[in-house]
Protein backbone atom coordinates (compact mmCIF):
# COMPACT_ATOMS: atom_id res chain seq x y z
CA UNK A 1 0.00 0.00 0.00
CA UNK A 2 1.42 3.39 -1.07
CA UNK A 3 1.89 6.16 1.87
CA UNK A 4 2.51 9.00 -0.13
CA UNK A 5 0.58 11.86 1.07
CA UNK A 6 -0.20 12.95 -2.51
CA UNK A 7 -2.16 9.11 -3.17
CA UNK A 8 -5.49 10.39 -4.27
CA UNK A 9 -8.37 9.20 -1.77
CA UNK A 10 -9.88 5.47 -3.50
CA UNK A 11 -11.92 5.22 -5.94
CA UNK A 12 -15.72 4.66 -4.77
CA UNK A 13 -16.87 1.02 -5.72
CA UNK A 14 -19.32 1.08 -8.30
CA UNK A 15 -20.66 -2.32 -6.86
CA UNK A 16 -21.14 -1.58 -3.21
CA UNK A 17 -22.36 2.16 -4.73
CA UNK A 18 -25.60 0.94 -1.71
CA UNK A 19 -23.42 2.50 1.21
CA UNK A 20 -22.09 5.34 -0.93
CA UNK A 21 -24.59 7.73 -1.67
CA UNK A 22 -24.51 10.77 -0.08
CA UNK A 23 -26.94 12.77 1.85
CA UNK A 24 -29.09 15.16 -0.52
CA UNK A 25 -27.05 18.50 -1.09
CA UNK A 26 -23.51 16.89 0.03
CA UNK A 27 -21.87 16.80 -3.26
CA UNK A 28 -19.92 13.79 -4.26
CA UNK A 29 -18.58 13.42 -0.49
CA UNK A 30 -14.91 14.84 -1.04
CA UNK A 31 -15.08 18.18 -3.61
CA UNK A 32 -14.90 21.63 -1.07
CA UNK A 33 -13.64 19.78 2.03
CA UNK A 34 -10.59 21.59 2.89
CA UNK A 35 -7.69 19.49 4.61
CA UNK A 36 -7.67 19.98 8.45
CA UNK A 37 -5.06 21.59 9.88
CA UNK A 38 -3.81 20.23 13.29
CA UNK A 39 -3.05 24.52 14.10
CA UNK A 40 -6.70 25.28 13.43
CA UNK A 41 -8.02 22.47 16.24
CA UNK A 42 -9.19 23.81 19.63
CA UNK A 43 -7.25 22.64 22.46
CA UNK A 44 -9.39 21.60 25.55
CA UNK A 45 -7.81 22.92 28.83
CA UNK A 46 -6.90 21.05 31.72
CA UNK A 47 -10.01 21.17 34.34
CA UNK A 48 -8.69 22.63 37.95
CA UNK A 49 -10.44 19.99 40.05
CA UNK A 50 -8.51 16.55 39.10
CA UNK A 51 -11.59 14.57 40.33
CA UNK A 52 -13.56 16.13 37.21
CA UNK A 53 -10.74 16.32 34.73
CA UNK A 54 -12.48 14.18 31.98
CA UNK A 55 -16.05 15.36 32.27
CA UNK A 56 -16.88 15.16 28.72
CA UNK A 57 -18.83 17.57 26.40
CA UNK A 58 -21.92 19.02 28.01
CA UNK A 59 -25.33 16.77 26.74
CA UNK A 60 -25.96 13.75 26.12
CA UNK A 61 -27.97 11.79 22.97
CA UNK A 62 -27.90 11.21 19.72
CA UNK A 63 -29.48 15.06 19.41
CA UNK A 64 -26.51 16.09 20.39
CA UNK A 65 -24.18 14.39 17.76
CA UNK A 66 -21.95 17.58 15.85
CA UNK A 67 -22.70 19.06 13.06
CA UNK A 68 -20.96 18.11 9.91
CA UNK A 69 -18.54 15.88 12.19
CA UNK A 70 -15.20 13.96 10.98
CA UNK A 71 -15.09 10.64 12.26
CA UNK A 72 -12.50 8.20 11.01
CA UNK A 73 -11.91 4.47 9.55
CA UNK A 74 -8.90 3.06 11.58
CA UNK A 75 -8.21 -0.63 10.53
CA UNK A 76 -5.46 -2.22 12.70
CA UNK A 77 -3.98 -4.45 9.84
CA UNK A 78 -3.07 -7.42 12.40
CA UNK A 79 -6.00 -9.31 10.77
CA UNK A 80 -8.49 -9.99 7.62
CA UNK A 81 -11.87 -8.15 8.36
CA UNK A 82 -14.81 -9.77 9.36
CA UNK A 83 -18.95 -8.62 9.78
CA UNK A 84 -18.00 -7.45 12.69
CA UNK A 85 -15.39 -4.90 11.57
CA UNK A 86 -17.56 -3.99 8.59
CA UNK A 87 -20.57 -2.77 10.85
CA UNK A 88 -18.56 -0.79 13.31
CA UNK A 89 -17.15 0.71 9.73
CA UNK A 90 -20.31 0.93 8.26
CA UNK A 91 -21.69 3.02 11.24
CA UNK A 92 -18.83 5.47 11.10
CA UNK A 93 -19.35 6.22 7.88
CA UNK A 94 -23.17 6.63 8.15
CA UNK A 95 -23.32 8.84 11.15
CA UNK A 96 -20.42 11.30 9.43
CA UNK A 97 -21.79 11.22 5.96
CA UNK A 98 -25.77 11.64 6.97
CA UNK A 99 -25.10 14.67 8.38
CA UNK A 100 -22.27 16.00 5.60
CA UNK A 101 -19.91 15.41 7.43
CA UNK A 102 -15.89 13.88 6.56
CA UNK A 103 -14.78 10.42 6.83
CA UNK A 104 -11.13 9.83 7.12
CA UNK A 105 -8.63 6.84 6.87
CA UNK A 106 -6.01 5.83 9.56
CA UNK A 107 -3.98 2.88 9.44
CA UNK A 108 -3.05 1.41 12.60
CA UNK A 109 -0.07 0.01 11.74
CA UNK A 110 1.97 0.66 15.00
CA UNK A 111 2.06 -3.13 16.57
CA UNK A 112 4.85 -4.50 14.13
CA UNK A 113 5.03 -7.88 15.47
CA UNK A 114 1.62 -7.96 14.65
CA UNK A 115 0.71 -6.18 11.29
CA UNK A 116 1.15 -7.09 7.97
CA UNK A 117 1.44 -4.76 4.77
CA UNK A 118 -0.64 -6.78 2.80
CA UNK A 119 -3.53 -7.08 5.30
CA UNK A 120 -3.54 -3.09 5.36
CA UNK A 121 -3.94 -3.48 1.29
CA UNK A 122 -6.82 -6.04 1.96
CA UNK A 123 -8.59 -3.67 4.40
CA UNK A 124 -9.05 -0.98 1.86
CA UNK A 125 -10.10 -2.91 -0.49
CA UNK A 126 -12.93 -4.46 1.63
CA UNK A 127 -14.05 -1.18 2.60
CA UNK A 128 -14.32 -0.15 -0.80
CA UNK A 129 -15.97 -2.65 -2.40
CA UNK A 130 -18.87 -2.12 0.59
CA UNK A 131 -18.93 1.07 -1.01
CA UNK A 132 -17.14 3.07 1.90
CA UNK A 133 -14.85 6.13 0.88
CA UNK A 134 -13.15 8.62 2.78
CA UNK A 135 -11.54 12.41 2.12
CA UNK A 136 -7.92 12.70 1.85
CA UNK A 137 -4.95 10.13 1.13
CA UNK A 138 -4.94 7.70 4.21
CA UNK A 139 -2.82 8.06 7.48
CA UNK A 140 -0.64 5.36 7.93
CA UNK A 141 0.88 5.90 11.89
CA UNK A 142 4.15 3.88 10.95
CA UNK A 143 4.95 6.64 7.99
CA UNK A 144 5.67 8.75 11.10
CA UNK A 145 6.61 8.67 14.59
CA UNK A 146 7.38 11.66 15.82
CA UNK A 147 4.16 13.17 16.75
CA UNK A 148 3.57 10.62 19.02
CA UNK A 149 7.52 10.45 20.40
CA UNK A 150 6.79 13.89 21.38
CA UNK A 151 3.95 13.68 23.16
CA UNK A 152 5.61 11.00 25.19
CA UNK A 153 7.90 13.71 25.49
CA UNK A 154 5.52 16.33 26.44
CA UNK A 155 3.84 13.88 29.28
CA UNK A 156 7.58 13.40 31.04
CA UNK A 157 8.48 17.10 30.93
CA UNK A 158 4.91 17.81 33.13
CA UNK A 159 5.14 15.06 34.83
CA UNK A 160 2.48 13.61 34.19
CA UNK A 161 4.06 10.35 33.10
CA UNK A 162 7.48 8.79 33.88
CA UNK A 163 9.88 6.11 33.24
CA UNK A 164 8.94 2.01 33.80
CA UNK A 165 11.59 -0.74 33.62
CA UNK A 166 8.81 -3.26 35.40
CA UNK A 167 8.45 -6.66 33.33
CA UNK A 168 4.66 -8.45 33.50
CA UNK A 169 6.66 -10.81 35.57
CA UNK A 170 7.43 -8.40 37.89
CA UNK A 171 4.29 -6.83 38.00
CA UNK A 172 2.16 -10.03 38.33
CA UNK A 173 4.77 -10.77 41.29
CA UNK A 174 3.37 -7.40 42.89
CA UNK A 175 -0.24 -8.37 42.74
CA UNK A 176 -2.61 -10.17 45.04
CA UNK A 177 -4.78 -12.26 42.80
CA UNK A 178 -3.33 -14.11 39.83
CA UNK A 179 -3.85 -13.09 36.29
CA UNK A 180 -4.41 -15.14 33.34
CA UNK A 181 -2.30 -14.55 30.08
CA UNK A 182 -3.22 -12.05 27.83
CA UNK A 183 -5.33 -10.40 30.65
CA UNK A 184 -4.95 -6.65 31.17
CA UNK A 185 -2.65 -5.94 34.72
CA UNK A 186 -3.10 -3.28 36.86
CA UNK A 187 -0.18 -1.85 37.09
CA UNK A 188 1.07 -1.49 40.92
CA UNK A 189 2.51 2.07 40.58
CA UNK A 190 6.30 0.28 41.21
CA UNK A 191 8.58 3.11 39.36
CA UNK A 192 6.12 6.14 39.98
CA UNK A 193 9.17 8.58 41.34
CA UNK A 194 11.52 5.89 41.19
CA UNK A 195 14.05 7.83 38.20
CA UNK A 196 14.69 11.18 37.73
CA UNK A 197 14.77 10.60 33.84
CA UNK A 198 14.53 7.39 31.25
CA UNK A 199 18.30 7.44 30.78
CA UNK A 200 18.61 7.18 34.69
CA UNK A 201 16.13 4.44 34.67
CA UNK A 202 18.33 1.99 32.06
CA UNK A 203 20.98 2.88 33.73
CA UNK A 204 20.06 1.86 37.20
CA UNK A 205 18.06 -1.49 36.13
CA UNK A 206 19.77 -2.10 32.82
CA UNK A 207 17.21 -2.45 31.20
CA UNK A 208 15.10 -0.59 28.71
CA UNK A 209 12.47 1.95 30.13
CA UNK A 210 8.88 2.26 28.94
CA UNK A 211 7.04 5.38 29.69
CA UNK A 212 3.81 5.03 31.82
CA UNK A 213 1.23 8.16 32.40
CA UNK A 214 0.84 8.93 35.92
CA UNK A 215 -3.07 8.30 36.48
CA UNK A 216 -5.14 9.88 40.09
CA UNK A 217 -7.31 8.30 42.01
CA UNK A 218 -10.99 8.58 41.77
CA UNK A 219 -14.16 8.32 39.48
CA UNK A 220 -13.73 9.39 35.51
CA UNK A 221 -16.97 10.32 34.02
CA UNK A 222 -17.55 11.40 29.86
CA UNK A 223 -20.83 11.22 28.37
CA UNK A 224 -21.48 8.75 25.20
CA UNK A 225 -23.92 9.44 22.76
CA UNK A 226 -25.76 6.22 22.35
CA UNK A 227 -24.75 4.81 26.09
CA UNK A 228 -25.40 7.97 28.35
CA UNK A 229 -22.96 9.06 31.04
CA UNK A 230 -20.21 6.56 31.59
CA UNK A 231 -18.49 6.13 35.13
CA UNK A 232 -15.01 4.18 35.90
CA UNK A 233 -11.98 4.44 38.02
CA UNK A 234 -8.89 4.08 35.42
CA UNK A 235 -6.80 3.93 38.93
CA UNK A 236 -8.22 0.86 39.82
CA UNK A 237 -9.00 -0.61 36.80
CA UNK A 238 -5.75 -0.73 34.97
CA UNK A 239 -3.23 1.57 36.94
CA UNK A 240 -0.71 3.89 35.23
CA UNK A 241 -0.61 2.96 31.88
CA UNK A 242 1.81 2.57 29.21
CA UNK A 243 1.98 5.10 26.67
CA UNK A 244 5.40 3.88 25.57
CA UNK A 245 6.11 0.10 25.43
CA UNK A 246 9.16 -1.30 26.71
CA UNK A 247 9.89 -2.38 23.46
CA UNK A 248 9.45 0.77 21.84
CA UNK A 249 6.09 1.07 20.42
CA UNK A 250 3.67 3.70 20.68
CA UNK A 251 0.79 2.07 22.44
CA UNK A 252 -2.46 2.76 21.29
CA UNK A 253 -4.21 4.75 23.58
CA UNK A 254 -1.75 7.43 22.93
CA UNK A 255 -1.87 7.11 18.98
CA UNK A 256 -5.30 7.22 18.74
CA UNK A 257 -5.63 10.61 21.04
CA UNK A 258 -2.32 12.53 18.85
CA UNK A 259 -4.14 10.77 15.68
CA UNK A 260 -7.45 11.97 16.48
CA UNK A 261 -6.47 15.76 17.15
CA UNK A 262 -4.39 16.03 14.32
CA UNK A 263 -6.73 14.64 11.76
CA UNK A 264 -9.48 16.81 12.90
CA UNK A 265 -11.37 13.96 14.48
CA UNK A 266 -14.35 15.47 16.32
CA UNK A 267 -16.94 12.25 16.96
CA UNK A 268 -15.63 8.52 17.45
CA UNK A 269 -17.69 5.67 16.26
CA UNK A 270 -17.11 2.10 17.68
CA UNK A 271 -18.03 -1.00 19.28
CA UNK A 272 -18.91 -0.80 22.67
CA UNK A 273 -15.91 -3.25 23.82
CA UNK A 274 -13.79 -0.02 23.69
CA UNK A 275 -15.40 1.62 26.73
CA UNK A 276 -12.73 1.39 29.16
CA UNK A 277 -10.29 2.65 27.00
CA UNK A 278 -12.18 6.12 26.33
CA UNK A 279 -11.65 7.12 30.43
CA UNK A 280 -8.02 6.87 29.55
CA UNK A 281 -8.05 8.78 26.16
CA UNK A 282 -9.85 11.46 28.05
CA UNK A 283 -7.11 11.80 30.84
CA UNK A 284 -4.80 11.88 27.84
CA UNK A 285 -6.35 14.78 26.03
CA UNK A 286 -6.33 16.48 28.95
CA UNK A 287 -3.02 16.44 30.08
CA UNK A 288 -2.15 17.32 26.09
CA UNK A 289 -4.85 20.15 26.16
CA UNK A 290 -6.37 18.34 23.33
CA UNK A 291 -10.02 18.32 22.95
CA UNK A 292 -12.45 15.76 23.72
CA UNK A 293 -14.39 14.18 20.90
CA UNK A 294 -18.08 13.10 21.00
CA UNK A 295 -17.88 9.71 21.44
CA UNK A 296 -20.46 6.39 20.41
CA UNK A 297 -19.83 3.02 21.04
CA UNK A 298 -22.11 0.73 18.84
CA UNK A 299 -23.28 -2.85 20.27
CA UNK A 300 -20.85 -5.57 18.98
CA UNK A 301 -21.89 -8.30 16.44
CA UNK A 302 -22.32 -11.83 18.12
CA UNK A 303 -21.55 -15.12 16.44
CA UNK A 304 -24.81 -17.90 17.05
CA UNK A 305 -23.40 -18.90 20.38
CA UNK A 306 -23.36 -15.53 22.06
CA UNK A 307 -19.38 -15.33 21.72
CA UNK A 308 -18.17 -12.18 20.15
CA UNK A 309 -17.03 -12.58 16.31
CA UNK A 310 -14.01 -13.62 15.63
CA UNK A 311 -11.68 -15.06 12.48
CA UNK A 312 -10.49 -17.82 15.56
CA UNK A 313 -14.34 -18.71 15.93
CA UNK A 314 -14.77 -19.17 12.21
CA UNK A 315 -15.98 -16.22 11.04
CA UNK A 316 -14.99 -15.83 7.13
CA UNK A 317 -13.17 -12.70 6.48
CA UNK A 318 -14.91 -9.78 4.47
CA UNK A 319 -12.02 -10.93 1.45
CA UNK A 320 -13.48 -14.56 1.56
CA UNK A 321 -17.34 -13.28 1.07
CA UNK A 322 -16.08 -11.11 -1.83
CA UNK A 323 -13.91 -13.91 -3.25
CA UNK A 324 -16.77 -16.39 -3.23
CA UNK A 325 -18.76 -13.71 -5.18
CA UNK A 326 -21.46 -12.54 -2.41
CA UNK A 327 -23.61 -9.34 -3.11
CA UNK A 328 -22.11 -6.36 -0.66
CA UNK A 329 -25.58 -5.14 -0.84
CA UNK A 330 -26.53 -7.85 1.56
CA UNK A 331 -23.73 -6.82 3.82
CA UNK A 332 -24.62 -3.41 3.73
CA UNK A 333 -28.08 -3.90 4.34
CA UNK A 334 -27.95 -6.50 7.10
CA UNK A 335 -25.39 -3.89 9.05
CA UNK A 336 -28.49 -1.14 8.75
CA UNK A 337 -30.90 -3.35 9.63
CA UNK A 338 -29.12 -4.41 12.88
CA UNK A 339 -27.98 -1.21 13.92
CA UNK A 340 -31.66 0.10 14.18
CA UNK A 341 -31.13 2.06 11.16
CA UNK A 342 -34.36 3.00 9.20
CA UNK A 343 -35.28 4.93 6.11
CA UNK A 344 -37.26 7.62 5.79
CA UNK A 345 -40.53 7.12 3.87
CA UNK A 346 -41.32 3.92 5.57
CA UNK A 347 -38.65 2.04 3.40
CA UNK A 348 -37.96 -1.05 5.63
CA UNK A 349 -34.49 -2.41 5.09
CA UNK A 350 -35.34 -5.77 6.21
CA UNK A 351 -37.97 -6.47 4.08
CA UNK A 352 -37.97 -10.25 2.33
CA UNK A 353 -35.73 -11.40 5.03
CA UNK A 354 -37.36 -14.10 6.16
CA UNK A 355 -37.34 -14.78 9.88
CA UNK A 356 -36.24 -11.26 10.54
CA UNK A 357 -38.12 -9.55 13.78
CA UNK A 358 -37.92 -5.86 12.79
CA UNK A 359 -39.41 -5.18 15.93
CA UNK A 360 -36.47 -5.61 17.67
CA UNK A 361 -33.97 -3.32 16.97
CA UNK A 362 -31.48 -6.29 18.21
CA UNK A 363 -32.50 -9.18 16.33
CA UNK A 364 -31.05 -9.77 12.92
CA UNK A 365 -30.64 -12.01 9.97
CA UNK A 366 -27.62 -13.80 8.49
CA UNK A 367 -26.32 -11.14 6.03
CA UNK A 368 -25.78 -14.07 3.85
CA UNK A 369 -27.79 -16.89 3.86
CA UNK A 370 -31.23 -14.56 3.18
CA UNK A 371 -32.23 -12.01 0.47
CA UNK A 372 -32.40 -8.25 1.25
CA UNK A 373 -34.10 -5.55 -0.54
CA UNK A 374 -31.44 -3.20 -2.35
CA UNK A 375 -31.51 -0.06 -0.19
CA UNK A 376 -29.67 1.51 -2.99
CA UNK A 377 -30.43 5.71 -2.25
CA UNK A 378 -31.70 5.37 0.91
CA UNK A 379 -28.91 4.71 3.83
CA UNK A 380 -27.54 7.70 4.28
CA UNK A 381 -31.07 9.21 5.30
CA UNK A 382 -31.64 7.46 8.32
CA UNK A 383 -33.31 8.45 11.84
CA UNK A 384 -30.05 8.29 14.42
CA UNK A 385 -32.51 8.29 17.13
CA UNK A 386 -33.07 4.67 15.97
CA UNK A 387 -29.90 3.26 16.47
CA UNK A 388 -29.34 0.09 18.12
CA UNK A 389 -28.25 -0.54 21.49
CA UNK A 390 -28.48 -4.32 21.89
CA UNK A 391 -26.00 -6.61 19.61
CA UNK A 392 -26.28 -8.21 16.87
CA UNK A 393 -25.93 -12.06 15.84
CA UNK A 394 -25.07 -13.84 13.00
CA UNK A 395 -24.01 -17.39 12.05
CA UNK A 396 -19.92 -17.32 12.64
CA UNK A 397 -19.85 -19.52 9.57
CA UNK A 398 -21.97 -16.75 7.27
CA UNK A 399 -22.23 -18.05 3.76
CA UNK A 400 -23.27 -21.63 5.00
CA UNK A 401 -26.81 -20.81 4.34
CA UNK A 402 -27.82 -20.92 8.03
CA UNK A 403 -29.34 -17.31 9.44
CA UNK A 404 -30.12 -16.75 13.20
CA UNK A 405 -32.67 -13.88 13.40
CA UNK A 406 -32.56 -13.95 17.62
CA UNK A 407 -31.84 -10.83 19.70
CA UNK A 408 -28.15 -11.66 21.88
CA UNK A 409 -27.74 -10.74 25.32
CA UNK A 410 -25.58 -8.17 26.61
CA UNK A 411 -21.69 -9.07 25.74
CA UNK A 412 -18.36 -7.05 26.71
CA UNK A 413 -16.46 -8.88 23.79
CA UNK A 414 -14.04 -7.37 21.15
CA UNK A 415 -14.69 -6.86 17.33
CA UNK A 416 -11.60 -4.95 17.07
CA UNK A 417 -8.19 -6.26 17.76
CA UNK A 418 -6.80 -5.49 21.68
CA UNK A 419 -5.31 -1.80 21.74
CA UNK A 420 -1.72 -2.17 22.93
CA UNK A 421 -1.92 -1.56 26.57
Amino acid sequence: MSSSSDEPPPRRSDHGAAAAQEPAGSGDGTAGRAEPSTESIPPRGRETDPATATDARPGTGLEALPEAPTTRLAPSPTGLLHLGHARSFLAAWWFARARGGRVVMRVEDLDGARCRPEWADAALRDLEWLGLDWDGAPLVQSDDLEPYHAAVERLLAAGDAYPCVCTRRQIEGALDAPHAAGTELRYPGTCRGRFASRAAAEASSGRVAGVRFAVSPGVRAVDDLLLGRIEAEPDAECGDFLVLRRDGAIAYQLAVVVDDARQGVDLVVRGDDLVPSTLRQALLQDALDLPHPAWLHTSLVLDATGARLSKRGGARSLAELREAGVDPRRIVGWAAASLGFHAEGGFDAVEGCDGDDSSDPGASSDPIGVELADPAGWLPRVRLADAARRPARVDARAGSGSSSARGAAEDSGRNDDAPSA
